[in-house]
Formats: C-alpha cells, structure tokens, sequence
C-alpha cells in the first residue's frame, strides 16, 4: 500500500541536514523570527560532528598555510563559544615538544617560503619559528580568558615524564575541549524553543521549485509516512552528502564541489596521569593530537585520507590504527599498540574542493552559495569546521537576509546554549551544589551530569531523595530519568543515541547492559516519543 502523503504549512527556510552546520543555521534563523523546518535522514550529528576530534580550536597548523583569516576568526569564536556554554566546553592546555630534527610537510607555503630563503634546514623548523607561530596564536585572536604560551622544560615538568627523553623542551599554549555531539543537540533545541521545526529521521527524497517556493518530499523512515514541505528558501546542509544532495535530490548546476576526507580516531587505556593535551609533528609532516578522554582514556587522532562516497561507512582502518598508534609511540616513552586501543571512530570531513594536492592541504575554510536562478533560492553549505560554526551560521544569514525581512540582526553572540547559563568559571561550584542537594550523588557522577547538562541537571534528578528515585539503573549511573529526558527533550530513539551522541558511555556498559538499554529505548522510550 503506498504511503499517505500530506501537505505542510509554507515555512521560510527548509533545511537539509541535521549536523552542527544544519542546526547551527536553524538556530539563528529561528531567533530572528524566520519560520524554520529541518530535516536529517538520521539521528542530529550522526556522522561528522559526532567524529571530530572535539576540539575548540584556532587550528595552529593552518597558520602554515597562510589561512590567517580562518585562524583569527576561530580563535574569536574559542571564548565566545566558552562563554556560551561553558558545560560542554573547556580550556585545555596543549603540549608541543620540540626537536631540531623535526620536518614538516613540505609542501606548504611555509615550507616552500622556507626552502627559498632557508634552504640547509632543508624541511626542518627552527625554534624561533614555532615560537612565533605560537606568537600569532596567543595574539590574532584577542585572547581574553585563556592564559598565552609558555616554554616548558620536560626535563622537570610533569608533562614530560610520559615521553621519550630526547624530548628536553616543549611550548605550553591553550585551546578547548568542546562535546561535539552535545553541541548539535543544544542548537537543535534551542532552534526549536524559537519555533523551528526539528525532524530526524526524515530523508528527503525529492525538492523541486514550483514558482516562488520549494516543494520538498521527505519521507519519515520510521513509519514510512510522506509529506510535502513549502519553502521560501532550501539550505541544503547536508554535509558529506552536500554533492549528492545537489546531484540528485535538489538537481542544482553548480560549479563548486566538495572534497570527503576521512579523519580516524582511536581511544585507548589512560597513557599518562596529567590532565594535559600533547600537539604531536610527525616525519610526514602531518601533525595528531593525545587528549585525555572520558577520565580514564586517551584520545589520539585524527588521520586524513580522501574519501571518496559519503554512503560508504567511515571505518579507522586497521592500516590508520597502526600509523596512529606508530606515530604516538614516536613521542610516548612507552610504545602504544592495537592492544591499547578500547574504541575507534571515523567521520568524514566535507571539505570545500579547492583543487589542493592532497587531504591534508584542502582548506577548511567554509564557503557559501546562492542559486537563485529558476526560482527559489537554495544556498549551498561547503565546509566549515566546529570552530567556526557559529560564525557560519552568521554568514549564512548575510546570504539569506536579501530574501527576508528578519526581526533582528546577529544576536547568537553570549547567548547561552540550553544548561550554559552560569558563568565561565562555575563548574566546580555547580557540581557541588549538585552533591548538596542530592548527597546520594558521588563527585563523579555529579561532574558527569553537569558536564552534559549544566543547570539542567536539576531538571533531570528532579525531587529525587536516592538514586532508586531514578528509575532503572542500566549502568554507569544512567539512570531512566536521564534517558527519559534524552527521549524527550533530546531526541534520541536508541542506544546508540543516548551511549554515543549524547554521552559516550559505551565505553563503560557492557553489551548486555547496552542491550537492555535498547529493548527500554524500543519499548518505554518510543511510548514517550509517541
């Protein structure tokens, strides 16, 4: 029997893709009193912004290819994001040894810059110019809350006892932690508090221009039922499927393409005792990341590789299992194998194609397309990094404004995300007051949920006396009053919703703990979601 299609009321923007750029979009369109849809084929941030490498940063690394503006305006949004939400993001002191020995990608403009002028350090960097590298960092971006670079001597820091001993010196800078997954939720609900319209688990399956409004089929993949969506305007945000999108559904001319490059992760035992970040260089001048992680982890990537269909799975290979764990073994003193590894994970970056030589090289900058020949404009997402997001969605705005008449200008700016509404510096105090008012919680259950949730997490223990008020424990200390508000209020219909994306407790519940867990999500959970 074929599906029941109906017929929805005209909104001013549809927009395809639920990730952080998707939702980051709907979020401020929405607050300027624009009628928002959204539609993602699968869970908010399934794929790419659920695979970053977590991190807030200005990208140290582009300053070597003269991306100055990108570095700048990233380093601008590390504290106005902190601001914002200083429960799903923090600073992180990152560590970067150094040694005379060390080469760098060669083929960067740096490099090639380098070669002309300096050409005996044939590929290798002197220490004056990574100090100032680092000089640039702590500077381009007006860097109010996070501390500058200072030189380190491993030989007596505690960040140098886990490396080798040829490793004597290191420079000391900041950047930030942010819960990548978490983020695309809170922009989708906070979308959605100013009137948006979020779909999951919706594909689109056709748009086409009828006049002066896009007709746009989407199909819900749960029950099967279609309906047909009116817009003003399409803002295809679909990440790594953004081509496919223009190609097939959408079927849009357009010059510009996008470039997949796939950057794996591993996670492995806890490597080292401090709580801070390394900033590796390899011999192949590409550069990986060690990161504490979940408490008891470590956190090491990311690779680059091209990628060349978004519909095939991005899997950490075990080829990019063992450079990654080659690589840090180059630095730790203790040599880190597949043994160490307790999870992998891969996500396919959408870069703008701008022609460059390899992955590594390809920009990450973002940039933005109107088509408005034909009828109704659709304006097309091609790359961007977490970083910037917000900045984009701002941008996006400059492009969709010509098309409306919105009630306000760029207001995202110190606006908190959902549970973000405390200060900078109010963690400890807030997972504190948490162990007062429910002296059942322990300290690390109280910094779990206030790390996830902020002030909301008293919106989830409720009038709760002990932890048996909760409901089912099924594991971990989550509990059926978490998962009930992530059904709810978050969106998640499955397991993997609630043990990945919106927390990474999958490192923790066994697997008949994460089935239970299912079968809960596929019975009660779906009774709650209707």
């Amino acid at each position: 029997m074929p599906a029941i299609q109906t017929s929805e009321p005209v909104s001013d923007l549809f927009v395809i893709g639920g990730g952080i750029n998707g939702c980051g979009i709907a979020r401020d369109a929405s607050g300027r009193g624009l009628s928002v849809v959204l539609a993602e084929m699968d869970d908010l941030a399934q794929a790419t912004s659920s695979s970053s490498t977590k991190l807030f940063h200005g990208g140290l690394r582009y300053l070597e290819y003269f991306e100055f503006r990108l570095v700048r305006e990233a380093l601008i949004e590390r504290e106005t994001l902190l601001r914002a939400m200083p429960h799903i993001s923090w600073p992180m002191r990152f560590v970067l040894p150094y040694h005379p020995s060390m080469r760098f990608e060669s083929d960067t403009p740096t490099s090639k810059l380098l070669g002309t002028v300096m050409p005996w350090m044939k590929g290798r960097r002197p220490a004056w110019l990574i100090r100032l590298g680092l000089f640039m960092y702590d500077n381009l971006g007006g860097r109010k809350i996070l501390p500058g670079t200072r030189t380190v001597d491993l030989r007596a820091d505690p960040a140098g006892v886990p490396l080798n001993a040829e490793f004597e010196t290191a420079y000391e800078y900041s950047d930030c932690w942010v819960e990548d997954s978490r983020l695309v939720v809170l922009n989708a609900r906070d979308a959605e508090a100013r009137g948006a319209k979020i779909m999951t688990r919706t594909r689109v399956l056709h748009a086409a221009r009828e006049g002066d409004l896009w007709a746009v089929e989407v199909e819900d993949r749960e029950t099967g039922a279609r309906r047909t969506h009116r817009a003003k305007m399409l803002v295809n945000a679909g990440g790594p499927w953004v081509g496919k999108l223009l190609k097939g559904a959408i079927d849009v001319e357009t010059r510009e393409g996008v470039r997949l490059v796939r950057g794996s992760h591993i996670v492995t035992k806890r490597l080292y005792d401090h709580d801070k970040c390394y900033f590796f260089q390899g011999t192949d001048g590409r550069i990986i990341f060690a990161i504490p992680y979940e408490t008891d982890f470590t956190l090491i990537g990311t690779t680059d590789a091209d990628h060349p269909d978004p519909s095939t799975p991005a899997e950490c290979t075990p080829e990019e299992q063992e450079y990654l764990c080659r690589f840090a073994s180059r630095y730790f003193e203790r040599d880190v194998t597949r043994e160490d590894i307790v999870w992998t994970y891969s996500g396919v970056r959408p870069l703008y194609d701008d022609g460059a030589s390899s992955a590594t090289a390809a920009t990450r900058d973002y940039t933005l397309k109107v088509h408005a020949e034909g009828g109704a404009p659709v304006l097309n997402v091609f790359g961007g990094k977490i970083t910037t997001y917000r900045r984009l969605a701002e941008s996006a705005m400059e492009k969709i404004a010509p098309y409306f008449e919105t009630e306000r200008e760029r207001w995202t700016a110190g606006v908190p995300l959902p549970g973000g509404d405390f200060p900078v510096d109010g963690v400890e105090a807030l997972i504190e007051g948490l162990e007062t008012a429910y002296p059942f919680l322990d300290r690390r259950w109280a910094r779990r949920l206030v790390r996830a949730y902020g002030t909301e997490a008293r919106a989830i223990l409720g009038t709760a006396k002990t932890a048996q008020d909760l409901g089912r424990d099924f594991g971990a200390t989550l509990t059926e009053a978490e998962v009930a508000w992530l059904v709810e209020k978050e969106y998640a219909r499955s397991a993997d919703d609630v043990l990945w994306r919106r927390s990474k407790l999958g490192l923790r519940l066994t697997e008949d703990q994460a089935a239970a867990l299912e079968d809960w999500m596929q019975g009660e959970g779906a009774a709650r979601h209707g």
